[in-house]
């Protein structure tokens, strides 16, 4: 046991009184309007990266931003291992930073990168591409790997089941959870029509051969390993899609929760605490849009506190 594990232990279970919690959660989703539930916001946690006046989007950016400020403290507490493992779980906000590219190809509005910094997988050669053919390039020569499309929708689900699939080899109390997240992207999929070639071997890569040939929601259940059959038990329909990933929430939570609660001084509080800060931020940034809304209907929000 290390110093830099026990203190970057200490700090991530310190890091997770650091939350909104639910009943407060409650409280911010029910606010008359969004910009109290701003103001609210600035002053606790979340100050990091929400201010006063910002918009919806720009506030739960806010949210993301300071989840993603809080792994970058802890890396930096971490020993070089545990630096490696808060990389992989950061990249999500690498996949964000590469959508916000390709909306901007679109004409759509460009959107603030969220800061690595040390936990950048390919970042810094990615924003400088200026086509989906050299996006798709550079990725190849990166740890993301050739997404086999270099159309949004392609490139955006690659790099999202690429992720899992990393996710499940750097980070092993992880990797139930990027497996189960891989299965859900695969059943969006379906629902919709059979997955392109690139995207089955991806699939494979993250899930197995059997999976990937999964053509329908009852054929992706049938197929899935008794580890993995819980993701989709109580979905039957692609409008109850979302109904899994509530559950895939809350199994991060209880896992997470356990994690912190060991008694090491290990990667486990750490990957923990990042697990139940995301939890957290998820639900914040459900809470804003709510209260965007008026803070109605409030018992919706139930579902996801």
């Amino acid at each position: 046991m290390s110093a830099r594990w026990v203190a970057v232990s200490v700090r991530s279970r310190a890091a997770v009184s650091r939350r909104v919690g639910p009943d407060q959660l409650r409280s911010l989703a029910s606010s008359g309007d969004l910009a109290s539930a701003v103001t609210r916001l600035s002053a606790g946690p979340y100050g990091h990266d929400v201010h006063l006046g910002q918009d919806l989007a720009e506030a739960q950016h806010g949210v993301a931003a300071t989840y993603l400020w809080n792994t970058r403290v802890l890396a930096g507490w971490s020993p070089p291992r545990g630096a490696d493992t808060l990389r992989a779980l950061a990249a999500w906000a690498e996949i964000a930073n590469v959508e916000g590219l390709l909306r901007t190809w679109s004409g759509g509005e460009p959107s603030m990168p969220y800061a690595l910094g040390s936990l950048a997988t390919a970042w810094p050669l990615l924003r400088t591409a200026s086509s989906h053919a050299e996006l798709r390039e550079r990725l190849a020569e990166s740890a993301w790997g050739d997404p086999g499309a270099d159309d949004d929708h392609g490139i955006q689900l690659a790099l999202r089941l690429s992720w899992c699939t990393r996710v499940s080899a750097a980070v092993p109390l992880a990797a139930a959870w990027a497996r189960a997240a891989a299965v859900i992207l695969l059943a969006h999929e379906v629902a919709r029509a059979r997955p392109a070639t690139p995207v089955s071997i991806l699939v494979a890569r993250a899930l197995g051969t059997a999976v990937a040939r999964a053509c329908t929601l009852d054929e992706l259940r049938t197929a899935l390993p008794c580890s993995l059959g819980w993701v989709l038990a109580d979905v039957t329909t692609a409008d109850q899609l979302w109904q899994a990933e509530v559950a895939w929430w809350r199994r991060v939570h209880m896992d997470g929760t356990a994690m912190v609660a060991s008694a090491g001084f290990d990667v486990a509080p750490v990957v923990g605490a990042l697990a139940l800060l995301g939890v957290d931020a998820w639900r914040v940034r459900a809470a804003l849009e709510l209260a965007s809304r008026g803070g109605r209907p409030l018992d919706g929000f139930d579902a996801v506190v």
